[in-house]
């Protein structure tokens, strides 16, 4: 008998198949789509540096940013600083939006039209089980996107860092909506939880435009929700007496307003409305105010407000992903 004679083909085992497969002919099947988040990325941290530079070759007299001699009545800030407080006042809402575009891209291109197409049969084929298969899209773009929104968040935290302290600061306030979210960890939980829901309603619909659009109202609402409620997530500080409105530029402002000895609250627009022939102060007085409260977020809580925020984000996320594989086992076994 010949030593040369081939082994049985049941005796044949196909080598195992590794994570490095699928994520590399992930990369390269999306390589565009790569090559354009990092261009985003670059051109994020450009613009930042750009107002940076900008801000400091303005011809200021003070250090608070007035143009004008130090000392006087007359304040007047550079067209540099009132245009660079402009575009960063809103730098968190972009922040936010390139998450959701992430959430778009995994809903559509990465799985909802390999579902819709197909193609997922021949990755299904080549010993890929269906879990491994939606693992790798979910797992790559969530470490991608982190990295990239981490080294935004720190671009965009410094170049904020130039109005630090300027009292006429009006827009790049902490707890400003456009800012609040892009500052912190919340912006990477809205990313995670932008790539778990786009995975979750590709495996749903199966479809590339309903799975995006799906998205696109989900991420919305969460969005809208968290920034409407997002007072609520850590308790309010109340301030009672003759100062209790000077709460600082840097703080939340909830309500403000009057209070009774009962402790009754009595707020500002109920005297605008009621009686214009007699001042606001009056018109409290007249309905038993003693005293002046504010409720509001010190500058303190924003750390807690971050975490808690981040917290639900991430809970959200784990939901998501837990459902997007059940719905994927259900369908596909």
């Amino acid at each position: 008998m010949s030593t040369l004679t081939p082994p049985r083909p049941d005796a044949v085992t196909a080598p195992p198949a590794t994570p490095r497969g699928p994520v590399r002919v992930l990369l390269r099947l999306h390589r565009r789509a790569l090559w354009a988040g990092a261009a985003l990325l670059v051109l994020g941290i450009g613009v930042v540096v750009a107002l940076r530079v900008w801000l400091a070759s303005a011809k200021e007299l003070c250090a608070d940013g007035d143009i004008t001699p130090c000392g006087d009545d007359i304040y007047v800030s550079s067209y540099a600083r009132t245009s660079s407080e402009t575009f960063l006042s809103e730098g968190g809402t972009v922040l936010l939006l390139l998450a959701g575009l992430v959430g778009v891209f995994v809903a559509g291109p990465l799985i909802a039209r390999e579902l819709e197409s197909g193609t997922f049969r021949l990755a299904w084929a080549q010993s890929v089980s269906p879990a491994r298969w939606l693992a790798v899209r979910l797992a790559v773009p969530a470490a991608l996107t982190v990295v990239g929104m981490t080294v935004l968040v720190l671009v965009y935290r410094w170049g904020l860092w130039a109005f630090r302290g300027y009292p006429h600061s009006y827009l790049t306030r902490p707890y400003d909506s456009g800012i609040f979210p892009g500052t912190g960890p919340a912006v990477l939980g809205y990313a995670l939880l932008a790539v778990a829901v786009g995975a979750l309603c590709a495996v749903l619909v199966r479809r590339t435009l309903a799975a995006v659009s799906l998205t696109v109202v989900v991420l919305g609402a969460v969005g809208l929700a968290l920034a409407t409620w997002r007072y609520l997530l850590w308790p309010t500080v109340l301030r009672t007496g003759p100062g209790a409105v000077d709460i600082g530029p840097n703080a939340w402002d909830i309500d403000m307003g009057m209070i009774t000895a009962s402790g009754e609250r009595l707020y500002w627009e109920d005297c605008n409305s009621a009686d214009m022939t007699q001042n606001v102060d009056a018109c409290m007085r007249d309905r038993g105010a003693v005293g002046y409260f504010a409720e509001y977020h010190p500058i303190s809580h924003y750390w807690p407000l971050q975490l808690v925020e981040t917290g639900i984000l991430l809970a959200l996320a784990a939901l998501a992903v837990f459902a997007a594989f059940r719905v994927l086992r259900r369908l596909h076994g």
